[in-house]
């Protein structure tokens, strides 16, 4: 692309490094935003420098917060006895967004993929550890983490990590096809898998590990 203006050539170059956001389409944000109205390019750069600057991760679960507790953690209206554990902060959207989950979270930041590099020490698995042997409240482990064969890996290494402590392990049915990702599972089936989740047990004889 050829630009009569450097300030345009260098937003579309800025615009262009978001995920999924060719030239082209950067191109017409830009171009959508240069015939905007002041007063809304504003609020819209705005936003982006608070978001950027301003959110933290709760100190508890790891989701992202704008204070030290997350807005879940600190609802009282949530069921204490249940912690979901999940891979990324994608995927506490997608389960709220369902509607069909009361509990808390646990956000672990990632999967265990040693051919990657990533450990049990780049992940929240010990502060999940600690999280539960110091509450007496969390009565069941939900594991929500996609089916693939790094997802079920976690899913055995965290479960041998939390046995001997008083709680019911359980993981997510088998509704989301092998290899897919949680995130994009459509709400009925992700409602479905949460709803019919199953003993720590017979998920691993079902994954093969």
């Amino acid at each position: 692309m050829i630009f009569s203006s450097r300030l345009i050539e260098d937003a579309v170059a800025e615009f262009s490094k978001l995920p999924g956001i060719g030239k082209k389409t950067a191109l017409r944000m830009v171009l959508h935003l240069l015939r905007a109205d002041d007063t809304n390019v504003d609020g819209f750069t705005q936003a982006i420098s608070q978001m950027k600057h301003g959110v933290t991760f709760c100190e508890q679960c790891h989701n992202v917060a704008d204070t030290k507790i997350c807005a879940i953690c600190v609802n009282t209206s949530r069921d204490r006895s249940q912690i979901c554990i999940v891979e990324n902060i994608r995927d506490v959207i997608a389960i709220e967004t369902t509607q069909q989950f009361n509990g808390l979270y646990h956000v672990l930041g990632g999967i265990l993929s040693p051919l990657d590099g990533i450990g049990p020490d780049q992940l929240n698995v010990y502060s999940l550890q600690q999280r539960v042997k110091n509450n007496a409240e969390i009565k069941e482990i939900i594991m929500a983490l996609s089916p693939t064969l790094e997802g079920d890996t976690t899913v055995y290494f965290i479960s041998k990590q939390l046995s001997g402590l008083p709680v019911k392990i359980t993981a997510i049915a088998r509704g989301i096809s092998f290899g897919g990702e949680l995130e994009y599972a459509d709400e009925m089936t992700l409602a479905r898998s949460i709803a019919k989740r199953l003993p720590i047990d017979n998920y691993v004889n079902v994954s093969g590990i």
